[in-house]
């Protein structure tokens, strides 16, 4: 395997990553919702707030996977 097939191989791990962590995410947001709906608007804008972190983490891992190829 060369160094371009592992750079690839570490930026989909990273994107796998960040699906699984944004889907953690909105699964958790809408059951706080569900059981506090008054809340509603304080749990929706956290929740955005945290899968932009999330997100830009993974597109940090995946920039420094494709430089490394």
């Amino acid at each position: 395997m060369t160094i371009t097939g592992i750079a690839a191989l570490g930026a989909g791990l990273a994107a796998i990553g960040a699906g699984i962590g944004i889907g953690k995410i909105g699964g958790s947001a809408m059951e706080a919702m569900a059981r506090q709906p008054e809340m509603h608007g304080k749990i929706q804008s956290s929740a955005l707030i945290l899968a932009a972190l999330v997100e830009a983490v993974s597109l940090f891992g995946v920039v420094v996977a494709l430089l490394q190829g």
